[in-house]
């Protein structure tokens, strides 16, 4: 019997065919299922897995016998076939696979003709016999007894050719079947997940969970998903942050607080972007934006060495990126005003006016600059200039994981003024690989002044900004009983997973939302 065909190989006609036939088989399985076990029993004998046994017989000489007698169920991702001997690669859920030998003088005539008649490609199947090592010296079964662990219905693509992306992001179940580099992603995420959480409980930070259904949406300067709760007939947000929960934490004594959870934008969707995404949010008091900048360090530095045991992280395209050491700092203002002054020297950009670009730069000036290089910007206020202007200049020369600190006042509304820059606060943002990974402040936590830049947020949403922020307060209240000076940090895990993996955000998520 040749292999059979893949899903991928066959037409939609022929994989309905696959189906019936399939069907068919599962139909008589149940009905033996007193004597075999059915097409999904609930228990089966197991006394190892394809990783122990790989683990410990994997050196095995060619064509040797153990005489150990094992009980083992897998995945079938090859069969072949062949008279009195048929063949099966059985793949456990880590991708490691072990051969399963099934012979006529092993099972017996009966059970042989039920394997050739009843198992296909993609079930899940249970094995018992005895581990050896085939001539070829292939890690292997020499079985005795199997029967079905569950049964599929529908063919698995070809393993042996790469999955469509389309396939890849709708069908995970299918990725994480066929590609070792998906199976990765899953193990790998988990490990740095487990790192940042380490490294929190190593300096004394708790873990908390806040609200995800908000009354109010606010911590971040963005569109919010609108929902509606019948229990309490009003209008909810899905959160786009957890900032403004988390230092009522730190007004209430949680001094050192972190959230690992889901937020949500309602924006679009790229290499770099998700609807929804895994942040980590954290808050130290008495710290400020120096202090989160060297725990985000740490945290991704610790999250490196714990998928890839060191500092030089490589990514799936084989590149080596190195995370170590100190990083680079650079100030908004002023790496912008170099690159500017620069591109005015070299004639890449005809400008005529001022390169010294200060919180002093009149709006006019920074817009003739964008409409000189077609940049738009829906909400013309001068931070946002500013910040399109760096990202057009600066933000693609950015190779090192490098902190861009010192941000324009009116783009960053829970910020602290900065301590000796008039006109700027105290964040940064960390690029790493180009992209946006992490930012960090010296929080706001002036409770007067804090109402200020909300009011003037209601105002820039009242002329129809989106992203603005809207005056929340129940937080204003607890900003009046008191906030010691803190620092906040918040990173995407997700994008870590980029940083650390050198992937695309959809294939650092488990289920991307595709359309």
């Amino acid at each position: 019997m040749a292999d059979e065909p893949r899903a991928d190989e066959l037409s939609a006609d022929e994989v309905s065919e696959q189906k019936a036939v399939r069907l068919a088989k599962r139909e008589r399985l149940i009905a033996e299922a007193d004597a075999a076990g059915g097409a999904y029993p609930v228990t089966l004998p197991i006394t190892s897995t394809i990783p122990e046994l790989r683990a410990e017989y994997g050196e095995l000489e060619a064509d040797a016998a153990t005489g150990v007698q094992v009980g083992v169920a897998g995945r079938i991702v090859h069969l072949r076939n062949t008279g009195k001997l048929c063949f099966a690669a059985l793949q456990a859920g880590d991708g490691s696979r072990i051969q399963a030998m099934v012979s006529l003088a092993s099972v017996g005539e009966e059970s042989l003709a039920r394997w050739k008649e009843l198992v296909d490609l993609g079930d899940h199947v249970f094995v018992h016999g005895e581990v050896i090592s085939s001539r070829r010296g292939e890690l292997s079964i020499m079985v005795d007894e199997w029967t079905i662990a569950a049964k599929a219905i529908l063919p698995l693509p070809n393993l042996h050719n790469e999955l469509s992306e389309e396939t890849r992001m709708r069908s995970r179940y299918l990725d994480l079947i066929a590609r070792e580099q998906a199976r990765l992603n899953v193990v790998n995420r988990g490990k740095a997940v487990a790192s940042l959480r380490a490294t929190f409980a190593s300096r004394g930070f708790i873990e908390v969970e806040t609200p995800m259904l908000q009354t109010m949406h606010g911590g971040a300067s963005a569109r919010p998903f609108v929902t509606h709760s019948n229990a309490f007939d009003t209008e909810l947000y899905l959160r786009i942050a957890p900032e403004l929960f988390l230092k009522r934490a730190v007004v209430g004594g949680i001094e050192r607080v972190f959230e690992i959870n889901r937020n949500f934008r309602n924006e679009g969707a790229d290499s770099t972007h998700s609807p929804e995404f895994a942040m980590l949010e954290a808050y130290q008091a008495y710290g400020d934006y120096n202090t989160m900048a060297e725990l985000t360090r740490t945290l991704i530095q610790d999250a490196a060495w714990a998928t890839s045991g060191g500092h030089v992280v490589t990514w799936a395209d084989g590149t080596e990126y190195d995370l170590g050491g100190e990083w680079d700092s650079v100030s908004m203002y002023e790496s912008l005003t170099d690159a500017l002054t620069q591109a005015v020297s070299d004639g890449r950009v005809p400008w005529t006016g001022g390169t010294d670009i200060t919180p002093e730069t009149p709006l006019n000036e920074l817009a003739a600059l964008a409409e000189l290089l077609e940049i738009e910007v829906k909400h013309p206020i001068h931070g946002k200039y500013v910040e399109e202007l760096w990202e057009h200049f600066v933000k693609g020369g950015l190779e090192r994981p490098t902190f861009v600190r010192d941000f324009p006042v009116d783009t960053s509304p829970l910020v602290r003024a900065h301590r000796s820059k008039v006109g700027v606060v105290e964040k940064w943002d960390l690029y790493i690989r180009g992209f946006e990974l992490a930012t960090g402040y010296s929080e706001l936590v002036d409770p007067v002044v804090q109402r200020e830049r909300f009011v003037e947020q209601a105002r820039l949403a009242a002329q129809g900004d989106d992203e603005a922020m809207r005056l929340d307060e129940e937080f204003l209240r607890a900003l009046e009983f008191g906030m010691p000076p803190s620092g906040g940090m918040g990173m995407g895990i997700d994008r870590l997973l980029m940083a650390l993996t050198g992937l695309g955000i959809r294939e650092t998520i488990l289920f991307p939302l595709v359309k």
